[in-house]
């Protein structure tokens, strides 16, 4: 078995939705817009890529030996489960956040490397990192395609999946991109909350409620009511995409429902042990007893 052969087989049979491989060159496109983004300011301040475009759409110039991305596209629904009707005194989780699901991504990952180790290669694994803009290579390696929402859809997976990468020296054939886009649909941008999608495949993060979520400080009066009982994430325009209607009917078991009044009971700690997953910035519990009491306000649920 050719060696492209054997890494795509171990990826889906460990449960990968999709596996492609992609030349290194530039993501010029994405550095420009990952650029314009900061300049108009509708990055709203997000670091991640955007703190050095430079260097997240080349990733030669973190592994100066690099010469292939092997990626993976993992789903994460329907174990993810759903949140159901709101609940008085509940706050409502994003399906991506109700438990580490990079933990599976990041062992497939590991298991490719180590194949490609052992066959005299250079191997480093890249997931939720910001030396690479994950769906730029996903998208060049043909795992799926740029949706209007700005996130990468794939068949049968549709919007529900977290992307990963192995960094090889290995001089492995490369994957054709998907020859498809999501036509005339665009179910995703009136279902945005706060209009955050301006147009087809861009974000203003300045509107995003899963940013406000994320961020230090005070949430602005005008989203406080709209983030309803949001306690972190937002998956509207994922649930409206077509694509991930069929993962998203298997997607019943109640998750991702959270008692706010106990969670403000909770310790710093208890915080950190049970939401440590959670992006929060400096590690600040805070910012879930500020979203907490915004759920509250709006009703709990």
């Amino acid at each position: 078995m050719r060696l492209e052969q054997q890494l795509a087989s171990v990826a889906l049979e460990r449960g990968a939705t999709g596996f492609g491989i992609c030349a290194v060159e530039p993501f010029t496109d994405v550095r420009r817009d990952l650029e314009a983004r900061v300049r108009d300011g509708s990055h709203a301040e997000l670091t991640f890529t955007y703190n050095d475009p430079a260097r997240s759409t080349d990733v030669s110039r973190s592994f100066p030996w690099a010469h292939r991305l092997a990626v993976v596209g993992w789903p994460y629904v329907p174990r993810a489960g759903s949140p159901g009707p709101p609940e008085s005194g509940s706050g409502r989780i994003a399906r991506f956040a109700t438990e580490d699901f990079y933990i599976g991504l990041r062992n497939v990952l590991g298991e490719l490397a180590e194949i490609l180790s052992a066959a005299g290669h250079r191997a480093e694994t890249l997931a939720d990192d910001n030396r690479l803009v994950d769906r730029a290579a996903a998208v060049r390696a043909g795992v799926g395609w740029w949706g209007k929402s700005t996130m990468v859809l794939a068949p049968r997976a549709g919007p529900w999946l977290l992307i990963g990468s192995v960094v090889t020296d290995a001089d492995l054939s490369v994957s054709e991109p998907m020859k498809r886009d999501c036509g005339t649909c665009t179910a995703c941008i009136p279902a945005c909350p706060t209009g955050a999608l301006v147009a087809p495949g861009v974000l203003d993060a300045r509107r995003c409620l899963a940013r406000w979520a994320q961020a230090g400080g005070v949430i602005p009066r005008e989203y406080r009511a709209l983030m309803g009982d949001r306690l972190y994430g937002c998956d509207d325009c994922l649930d409206a995409c077509p694509p991930g209607q069929r993962l998203l009917s298997e997607a019943v078991a109640p998750r991702g429902r959270v008692d706010l009044v106990a969670l403000l009971d909770a310790s710093d700690e208890e915080l950190l042990r049970d939401f440590g997953h959670f992006y929060l910035p400096r590690r600040r519990p805070a910012i879930l007893r500020r979203n907490a009491l915004v759920a509250l306000g709006n009703g709990g649920g």
